[in-house]
């Protein structure tokens, strides 16, 4: 693997994402490689960083409540 397809695949790297194998390729390409490294922590670091701000932001009841009807109706609907 060479850097542009492991900064390719990072984020999905990040979120858990890939395939047992592809996530081998990447943490050896991160392991191997200083400046992919500090891409994957920058992204690390950043990621952490959204989800610290945004976890005492909460939708409103109203929003909550149309989001989960419209997901019922759509899990309910015929296919």
């Amino acid at each position: 693997m060479d850097c542009p397809d492991c900064l390719e695949r990072l984020y999905a790297y990040l979120d858990r994402e890939l395939k047992p194998d592809e996530v081998t390729e990447v943490r050896a390409h991160l392991d191997d490689c200083g400046g992919c490294d500090d891409n994957f922590v920058i992204e690390q670091r950043f990621l952490a960083r959204v989800r610290d701000c945004c976890t005492e932001d909460k939708a409103p009841a109203e929003l909550r409540t149309r989001i989960v009807t419209q997901l019922r109706m759509d899990h309910d609907a015929p296919r």
